[in-house]
């Protein structure tokens, strides 16, 4: 090998390591700002989201576990019967008032009319004993007549007694009829005062006979009108468990009735979330039936006085060796806004997402007393002791009428067409 060809050779390889040296020169100049613009990103991207929280995101607590609730009105009779009919069936929609099931009507009806003549005998009776006061007064008048004149005979014998005009035995028959006469007095003032005793204080239509013959009809009446089974509410029929032809008795669950326009939102958040909550923020909310393009706007009208371990079937064992602390969720109940609940009805039981705006925190931490919602009460069944009052009034007015000396004799009773 010559000089040449090793000079040749090293100077090759001087020549490849200055360009590698150049090249990896290159590169970090390429580097070093890339690196320098991914950190000042970051640096960014970290401002950004930190400005992010402390001026929106702290502002909202929000969960999807939460889900649509509602009352479930249970049907149930108040009398046994036979099922005759049935007016609803599932998922049909009611209004108050509307018959769901009709019992057999037959022995309830039967049972009225017989407590309708017992309330008139017992009317006609009372009367008799207001009637009785003024026949036994009248007969009081006459014995106390009977006795004055035995009196008056007895007085006239004895003042001829020793005349000879009379014997000694009329005056004798004469002391036995005042003696008579004396008790027949007195047993018709015992009369008058018994009969009295049952109608001082009151009249007909109070009389304690009248006021107990006059409930045993107004039961028999709410008997009879229990038979139609009427929606106390109106909703929308979940289920039905009754069938035609079916023996019923009080108590048993005839049907489920969900009232549609009186739904809320219970959404359980982290025991964490709770800090800024408050009666009366706002929410928005977003059902996954509908998804993120139909929102409803919403209220907190209350928090959970528990965590739902607390009462679950079988609450958590925390005082135990294997112990493991898991974040407790707290329910929140949300009233929905009506208006937009009836233009996208929901069901119950549908899940949703809440997101609370807690930064008004003027309200309470705990909720007092709730507006009563619609369906706390019901008026439905008012109207049947109101029939029920007015049939007894009616009764007891058609039997308790005065009868007037024409009309009360024979003669006039014989005379009419």
């Amino acid at each position: 090998m010559t000089q040449q060809d090793i000079d040749s050779n090293f100077g090759g390889r001087g020549t490849e390591g200055s360009a590698r040296a150049q090249r990896g020169f290159q590169i970090g100049a390429v580097r070093r700002p890339a690196l320098i613009l991914t950190a000042l990103v970051l640096i960014v991207v970290g401002i950004g989201a930190a400005l992010y929280w402390f001026l929106v995101a702290r502002n909202y607590e929000d969960t999807d576990d939460a889900y649509v609730g509602g009352r479930v009105v249970t049907i149930t009779p108040q009398t046994s019967g036979t099922v005759v009919a049935i007016g609803a069936d599932e998922t049909d929609t009611v209004t108050a008032r509307q018959m769901l099931v009709r019992l057999d009507p037959a022995d309830a009806r039967i049972d009225l009319l017989g407590r309708e003549a017992q309330l008139a005998q017992a009317v006609r009776e009372t009367r008799t004993l207001y009637a009785n006061n003024d026949v036994l007064q009248a007969n009081v008048s006459l014995r106390e007549a009977e006795l004055e004149r035995a009196l008056d005979d007895l007085e006239r014998r004895r003042e001829v007694r020793y005349t000879g005009v009379v014997s000694e035995e009329e005056i004798r028959h004469a002391e036995l009829a005042v003696a008579s006469a004396k008790a027949a007095l007195a047993s018709a003032r015992e009369q008058l005062v018994s009969n009295r005793s049952l109608t001082a204080g009151t009249g007909v239509a109070s009389h304690p006979n009248v006021l107990a013959a006059a409930a045993r009809l107004r039961e028999a009446y709410l008997s009879f009108k229990r038979s139609e089974i009427v929606a106390p509410v109106g909703g929308q029929i979940a289920r039905r468990n009754v069938q035609v032809g079916q023996r019923v008795s009080p108590g048993m669950a005839l049907m489920a009735l969900v009232p549609m326009d009186n739904l809320w939102v219970d959404a359980n958040f982290k025991e964490v979330q709770l800090e800024d909550m408050r009666i009366g923020q706002p929410v928005r909310l977003v059902a996954d039936v509908y998804g993120s393009r139909t929102e409803y706007h919403g209220r907190i009208i209350g928090l959970g006085a528990g965590t739902g371990a607390a009462f679950a079937l079988l609450p958590a064992q925390n005082a135990t060796g294997n112990w493991i602390k898991v974040v407790q969720r707290v329910p929140v109940r949300i009233a929905l806004d009506p208006k937009e609940l009836h233009d996208h009805p929901l069901r119950v039981g549908l899940s949703v997402r809440a997101t609370v705006d807690v930064r008004d925190r003027s309200g309470a931490l705990v909720s007092t007393h709730n507006e009563a919602s619609p369906d706390n009460r019901t008026e439905v069944f008012d109207g049947s002791e109101r029939e029920a009052e007015a049939l007894v009034e009616r009764i007891i007015a058609g039997n308790n009428a005065p009868l007037s000396a024409k009309t009360a004799s024979p003669t006039a009773v014989a005379a009419q067409p």
